[in-house]
């Protein structure tokens, strides 16, 4: 951008910006279009456009005889449609006007949201791909006009001449492009023709495409009848013999699309702001919080394959293709805008899904058992804030407990009392062990799924729930007899000394399954205590030890609980010798926080080693 000459404009004077049109078609290369191949939608989004105006002038005007063809041939790109057209006075005002369209025109200004484009830029995008571009116009407004032809050039210069109404018979608008060398692949005929394809194939205008090779299609020029782009109406907007038959073509359609075959298919209607389309059930689960783009269409034309926003965040066990008249393009046109009514179409469209869940587990069982056997996290996180969901699938909803994976509604039915954990970590700490104790512990550490269990007595009322807590574990173990506590507590002594460096007690007690030697009992907000006790005992005397003072509580202490059924245990009990009874109960400690499965801390780490060795030390000179 440049400033004009200040001896032209003397001050006070106004001025007019100066556009660098090769600036301002790299910032829109680089910032706005997402690549080249966007040349092709503004053109045909153009023709579009034009055709809406020119129906609007001309009601009676058949629609299917008002089309937009393409030719490619390798050396030029000519998209002409039967639209509405310009006059000269027309090329002047729009062509030659940067951010200026045609469709802001006061003709037809009060039908602007007829129209896909809003923002007047669309003919600058040819320059991607093309340094000069041609248009040859005739407008349908004014009969007896002459055709007018419009050169614009890259460096910012274009010229226009009126031509012989023989130069453009009928009215409309034909743009000629001839690629640069470097454009190759998003002009060649091949190219073209996909595009036009992933564009316009559900346009409601008949789109052609014509190669210039004369070859199958009735492919035999430019003026030729050309090779269908839009064959079909969009597969919802298609009558079918039976629901069976509808269902089938959609799925097809949706494989088609997004190459997976779709658990189900939900038809989407919206008709306040014309839209429809349909929702495909992946068959497979997905990373949570992973969200899939959506194809939206806007009026016809292909917006966006990576559309989020039409649909809220835990919808992401469905992938959409949509087609609507209201909703509104960003500048890039190749994104949706945030307003009140993509927001009211999220919810709407929200509603469409829950309805659908609410009608698999109301009439089809099997459907409901496959989509929440691979979308039960997308339905947890729904749960949670749905109460209407929770009440209806709740009871179906698989949870990692003692039991195995099950619902909760066979959970509860053996176990009056759900306990649930708060980490996974914990769960596996004492799975086994409140299994055998017959204690019925759910696996809350997952995502949603503590909140859930907790909810549980709004489903069941004779249901109780509560966190597990070690307190809650060890009064369910069993104490030994006071003569074999006796007998033990110089072991216990020396494991108690040895383990004091962890923060850990030692504890001797009774349980199933016999085969388990201990039971470390820890939770992960009790290290974060212990370690939090550690750092200001460390920092004593400074401002961030006194911080750490002031937060301590006591630090409760982690419990290895050795079980006397156990064989092994039994034995080391009754070691008379200090060190090995020290390893012994290093070497215990070590089993048992690596069965916890939670991440060892390095003097964990070190300390296994060690007790290994020297236990293999052991036996090597008992041995010899």
């Amino acid at each position: 951008m440049t400033l004009p000459d200040t001896a032209a404009n003397p001050a006070g004077a106004d001025r007019t910006f100066q556009v660098d049109l090769r600036g301002l078609v790299d910032l829109l290369s680089h910032h706005l279009y997402s690549s080249p191949r966007v040349y092709l939608r503004e053109l045909m989004q153009n023709a579009v456009d034009a055709l809406t105006a020119r129906h609007s002038l001309e009601p009676s005007a058949s629609a299917g005889a008002l089309g937009i063809r393409l030719y490619a041939d390798g050396s030029v790109v000519r998209v002409e449609d039967d639209g509405v057209g310009l006059t000269e006075a027309d090329v002047h005002t729009f062509l030659a006007t940067i951010g200026r369209s045609s469709k802001r025109a006061e003709q037809v200004a009060e039908q602007r949201a007829d129209f896909i484009g809003q923002f007047g830029i669309g003919l600058l995008s040819c320059f991607l791909v093309a340094d000069e571009i041609h248009v040859l116009s005739r407008s349908a407004r004014t009969p007896d006009a002459p055709a007018v032809e419009w050169r614009g050039r890259g460096d910012g210069s274009y010229t226009v001449r009126a031509l012989p109404a023989s130069a453009r018979p009928r009215p409309g608008t034909t743009v000629t492009l001839t690629p640069r060398a470097d454009a190759g692949e998003w002009t060649r005929p091949a190219q073209v023709h996909a595009l036009a394809r992933h564009f316009g194939s559900l346009l409601r205008h008949p789109v052609t495409f014509d190669d210039g090779t004369g070859g199958p299609g009735g492919r035999t020029g430019p003026d030729g009848p050309g090779v269908p782009v839009n064959p079909e109406p969009a597969p919802w907007a298609r009558t079918y013999p039976t629901p069976g038959g509808r269902s089938r073509a959609l799925a097809a359609y949706g494989e088609d699309v997004f190459g997976f075959t779709p658990l189900d298919t939900i038809e989407l209607d919206l008709p306040a702001v014309g839209l429809k389309g349909i929702a495909c059930v992946l068959p497979e689960a997905v990373p949570a919080g992973r969200r899939h783009g959506h194809r939206v269409h806007v009026k016809g034309m292909l917006l966006s394959e990576q559309a989020e926003e039409i649909l809220p965040e835990w919808a992401f066990f469905v992938r959409c293709v949509v087609d609507a008249e209201s909703l509104r393009p960003t500048a890039s046109r190749e994104s949706l805008y945030e307003d009140d009514t993509l927001a009211a179409v999220r919810d709407a469209l929200a509603e469409r899904l829950r309805a659908w869940i609410a009608r698999a587990a109301a009439s089809d069982p099997d459907l409901l058992g496959r989509f929440l056997q691979a979308h039960h996290l997308a339905v947890k996180s729904l749960a949670v804030h749905d109460d209407e969901i929770l009440r209806m699938l709740l009871p179906w909803l698989p949870f990692e407990t003692t039991d195995g994976h099950c619902t909760l509604d066979e959970f509860a039915r053996t176990h009056r009392t759900v306990l649930v954990t708060s980490t996974v970590e914990e769960f596996r700490q004492v799975a086994a062990i409140a299994s055998a104790a017959g204690l019925g512990v759910v696996n809350g550490g997952y995502t949603y799924d503590r909140e859930l269990v907790h909810r549980l007595p709004e489903i069941r009322p004779e249901a109780s729930v509560a966190d597990l807590d070690p307190a809650t574990l060890t009064a369910h173990l069993d104490p030994v007899d006071r003569e074999t506590e006796l007998a033990a507590a110089a072991y216990l002594a020396q494991a108690r000394d040895a383990l004091a460096v962890f923060d850990c007690d030692v504890a001797l007690r009774t349980f199933q399954p016999a085969s388990a030697p201990a039971l470390l009992v820890d939770s992960r907000e009790a290290r974060h205590e212990r370690t939090r006790s550690q750092l200001a005992r460390e920092q004593e005397g400074g401002l961030w030890g006194d911080i750490l003072g002031a937060l301590r509580q006591e630090a409760p202490r982690a419990q290895l609980i050795l079980n006397q059924l156990n064989p092994l245990v039994r034995t080391a009990v009754t070691i008379d010798e200090p060190e090995l009874a020290r390893t012994s109960a290093e070497a215990l400690y070590g089993q048992a926080a690596m069965l916890s499965r939670r991440p060892l801390r390095p003097a964990e780490s070190s300390l296994i080693n060690r007790s290994f060795l020297d236990l293999l030390a052991h036996a090597l000179r008992k041995d010899s």
